[in-house]
């Protein structure tokens, strides 16, 4: 009995030693992770700090701004609704709205509404003061409905009160802040302009260089797998009529795979899009506001 008894206790302590072990293993593995994700972060606050951080209206903004004089074509009237979108895809991104659930009867993403899911402040005045619209609005109003509004194209003068304004003298003075544009007067014969030439070109071509590999070097061929912010860039530069400006200093063999590419997303069905996991829902209604 005693030998059973030895055996089974030494059956025991190995045991316990093995469980020990690999707690230890999973510890050390949680401790490494844990290290890593924070040697990450850091390098990413590096970053960050080294480059300046555009929102998606600046982006799309600096894209269509002319570099020497300092304004964009009087030609594109598609920006300002194209700014609008940026502004609802860029609350969405940073988890301040979202679409309203689908439901048993599975709405399509046009119809649902948009609900402000934090009214957090986000230190941008533009994205604040229409995160503060979409908050105090009842009923909630859809993607579509939020464009126009903030754009103010509503026949409604109860409404006109929604209209963001001087939004793209308001983003570029944001950019002159940032050291990336700077503010000059010119004269148009019978009127002075305020314009807002480039002043730091390392910026802009970053810019299009993002815009230019996310097509070329660097595409995935798979939406879901694309950064959404580089994946939103494309779209509403697209719908803003800017993103012609990004590939003119292209080859043409370049350019002609680069605008394939582009097509390729804009025929994507964004109610399909919606419903992959991990998906932005907010981002593929905007999306479907824009090329349905």
């Amino acid at each position: 009995m005693s030998s059973v008894s030895q055996r089974s206790s030494g059956l025991v302590q190995r045991r316990t030693e093995a469980s020990r072990s690999a707690a230890a293993g999973r510890e050390r593995a949680a401790d490494e992770e844990e290290a890593e994700s924070r040697r990450a972060e850091e390098e990413d606050a590096e970053g960050d700090s080294k480059e300046t951080r555009l929102t998606l209206m600046e982006e799309v903004l600096l894209l269509g701004l002319k570099d020497r004089e300092g304004y964009t074509s009087f030609w594109n009237d598609c920006i300002s609704s194209g700014l609008r979108g940026c502004m609802l895809i860029e609350l969405g991104l940073r988890g301040r709205l979202q679409l309203e659930p689908c439901g048993m009867r599975r709405k399509s993403l046009l119809t649902r509404k948009v609900m402000c899911k934090s009214d957090a402040p986000t230190g941008d005045m533009l994205l604040d003061e229409a995160l503060k619209h979409i908050k105090e609005t009842q009923p909630p109003e859809t993607v579509q409905s939020w464009i126009e509004l903030l754009s103010g194209e509503t026949w409604n003068p109860l409404k006109l009160h929604y209209q963001l304004r001087n939004v793209r003298e308001r983003l570029a003075k944001n950019l002159v802040e940032k050291g990336v544009l700077t503010t000059e007067k010119q004269n148009f014969l019978l009127f002075d302009m305020t314009t807002h030439p480039l002043t730091n070109n390392t910026v802009k071509q970053r810019l299009v260089k993002k815009v230019q590999e996310s097509v070329l070097d660097k595409w995935v061929n798979e939406p879901q797998r694309m950064d959404k912010r580089v994946l939103s860039l494309l779209f509403l530069a697209h719908s803003s009529d800017v993103l012609e400006n990004a590939f003119a200093p292209l080859l043409d063999d370049q350019y002609d795979l680069a605008m394939k590419r582009v097509r390729l997303l804009l025929d994507l069905d964004p109610e399909v899009e919606a419903s992959r996991t991990g998906a932005n829902e907010l981002l593929w209604a905007v999306v479907a506001a824009f090329t349905k």
